[in-house]
């Protein structure tokens, strides 16, 4: 690997622009890949990057390297893959015919299957899993703000060695990890969020500040390790909360949860769930990468995962078209007792 890589993002979308134009704004020899709408975003506008911490700064439009065709990817050492989890299948295609064999391609997608696809189609690349712990807003007019804390993760090798030491600094800073399964499962844990935040059409801090939302997540979360436990898989922690403490400190009555985890988890008030974000514009959401993760794991053991299931239910109906914001109440009534008689799991 030299020692100054030439990156490609692919998939110039919230989480691909941060990135990239956090690693730009750092030194690094980069190009983009995304679709025609975005570029024309930022040929007009550059890139205006910003985080909770205060960060800011501006790239102007002829510093950013924007493409759209795919034969880009014939100059990348790494490719930063962050497409979402339904067009892995497609994103692999497209580097198999364009990219260079060799290279290395780092999986910045949510979920935990997306490495075990992207491997058999791309057996002479080095395929890596990494791990965005953080929630990105477009706030339009090339604007893109960091709302969350966390550093970027990804496996070790020499490519993702390289790129560590050179984004050492600043908000995109890249840190490596040897238990990249226990760590995607830990980040998936925490992602169960993610379809409640989008189905109460709130911030993030609105939602979470609301008590039977957070019994919502917590029960999914529950349902989520009892299964990891009988598949024998141990998900690692990913921020402030032990995997096993983390549905009941996200339960804990409000004025614990809002003075002692809020206060340790930053989090401003423009942030969004991606898939909040994927149902406002219409698009389709990862939802079958996330709590569809968790009813797979029940399947594949025989089992059922009913929390997790409703709520893949209600994130297909919106998906759908059927316009409807759930409050707290109607959500917890709706997922933890509607038709299943009683709250499961003491929530």
């Amino acid at each position: 690997m030299r020692t100054s890589p030439h990156i490609v993002v692919m998939g110039a979308g919230s989480i691909g622009c941060f990135i990239g134009g956090a690693w730009l704004a750092a030194g690094a020899k980069l190009s983009f890949l995304g679709r025609q709408r975005m570029g024309d975003e930022i040929a007009a506008n550059g890139m205006a990057l910003s985080d909770h911490d205060g960060w800011r700064i501006h790239l102007a439009h002829d510093l950013v390297d924007f493409h759209t065709k795919p034969a880009t990817l014939g100059k990348a050492d790494v490719i930063a893959l962050c497409v979402k989890s339904h067009g892995t299948e497609a994103a692999a295609r497209e580097i198999g015919r364009h990219a260079r064999k060799g290279a290395t391609v780092i999986s910045f997608q949510n979920g935990v299957s997306n490495i075990d696809r992207l491997k058999p189609m791309l057996p002479r690349f080095e395929v890596v899993q990494g791990m965005v712990p953080f929630n990105v807003a477009a706030l339009g007019q090339g604007r893109w703000h960091k709302g969350t804390s966390g550093d970027l993760v990804a496996g070790e090798s020499d490519a993702t060695r390289t790129l560590a030491a050179r984004l050492a600094k600043g908000p995109a800073r890249l840190t490596l990890a040897g238990d990249m399964k226990g760590l995607a499962w830990g980040k998936l844990l925490i992602n169960l969020n993610n379809a409640v935040n989008a189905l109460s059409r709130r911030t993030l801090l609105e939602q979470l500040r609301e008590r039977d939302y957070r019994r919502v997540v917590a029960a999914s979360m529950v349902e989520a390790l009892d299964l990891l436990t009988a598949a024998g898989i141990q998900p690692a922690q990913v921020g402030p909360i032990p995997p096993k403490l983390l549905p009941h400190a996200i339960a804990a009555p409000n004025f614990i949860f809002r003075n002692l985890l809020l206060r340790v988890q930053k989090i401003d008030a423009t942030a969004r769930s991606s898939m909040a974000d994927d149902l406002a514009a219409g698009r389709e959401t990862e939802i079958d990468f996330l709590n569809g993760e968790v009813c797979r794991l029940a399947r594949s053991l025989g089992r059922e995962a009913p929390v997790n299931a409703a709520i893949v239910d209600l994130v297909k109906q919106a998906e759908a078209g059927v316009e409807h914001a759930w409050s707290p109440e109607e959500l917890r009534r709706y997922v933890l007792q509607g038709h299943r008689g009683v709250a499961p799991f003491g929530y």
